[in-house]
């Protein structure tokens, strides 16, 4: 099992990679498996998903209560690795972080994805408050999974995300919805100067398309992407569509001969 840093990382790599790697970084309770096998295994990708502390099959020390703690947990990992600056892709509260690193740490980062997410991540304080209490923890997690998917997405889907977020432990999970609600980054968008992908779900409840197109404007040098019949687990609910995006957002950071 590749763990490094304490962070287990699910790594792909393709015959013919072209472009940076690419570095994709679940969201609040999640974990690697919330990349689809679509996305984890993009054509000419050099893919690894991680789990983050506390997350999945990383450390089982504990998640955080900040961003800036996951951010310095992923740097240290990419330093760990050697890897030269990323295309850092990121959902919900993964997009938190991505946003946060390339600020602080701009050289690591050659692009952004920012996936269902948002320059400020307020969470409902009747969803923080049951998450906060043993007794109330069930109807956080399916509040989450309710508000997290289209109509249009299939029954299955739904019922696998519920089981995997069942399997966070209630302390992280908490931890992570505190960290988004303490999230800001309104000053620092400005001075993101990578490119920038922004995807979002047409139907997201959890992170509506106006916050998507918020970050679009305020990026330099951002592209929005708004995938249809979709809510907050794009990725999830659409990843045949998601993955061409990505994997042509991805195709643009380099110089293709033949191609403009």
């Amino acid at each position: 099992m590749p763990v490094e840093q304490g962070l287990y990382y699910y790594e792909f790599e393709d015959v013919e990679v072209s472009g940076p790697p690419v570095v994709l970084i679940h969201g609040a309770g999640g974990m690697h498996l919330y990349w689809p096998p679509e996305v984890r295994r993009m054509k000419g990708c050099h893919i690894y998903a991680l789990d983050l502390p506390g997350h999945g099959r990383s450390d089982q020390v504990g998640g955080m209560q900040q961003i800036g703690a996951y951010v310095d947990a992923v740097s240290q990992w990419m330093r760990a690795m050697d890897l030269p600056a990323a295309l850092v892709v990121g959902h919900s509260m993964g997009g938190a972080v991505a946003m946060t690193l390339a600020y602080e740490n701009p050289e690591q980062v050659s692009a952004l994805g920012l996936v269902s997410t948002a320059a400020r991540l307020t969470v409902n304080p009747i969803l923080l408050a049951d998450a906060a209490n043993a007794a109330t923890f069930a109807r956080a997690t399916s509040t989450i999974v309710q508000w997290s998917f289209s109509q249009a997405t299939s029954p299955r889907t739904v019922e696998m995300a519920q089981a995997r977020l069942n399997e966070a432990r209630p302390s992280v999970l908490f931890g992570d919805l505190q960290a988004c609600d303490q999230f800001d980054a309104c000053d620092m968008l400005k001075e993101t100067t990578c490119p920038a992908l922004i995807v979002c779900g047409a139907e997201d409840r959890m992170t509506p398309p106006r916050q998507s197109q918020y970050l679009a404007a305020a990026i330099p040098n951002a592209r929005l992407e708004m995938i249809p019949d979709a809510g907050h687990m794009v990725m999830l609910e659409q990843p045949a569509a998601f993955a061409s995006v990505l994997r042509s957002f991805a195709r643009s950071l380099v110089l293709f001969p033949g191609e403009e």
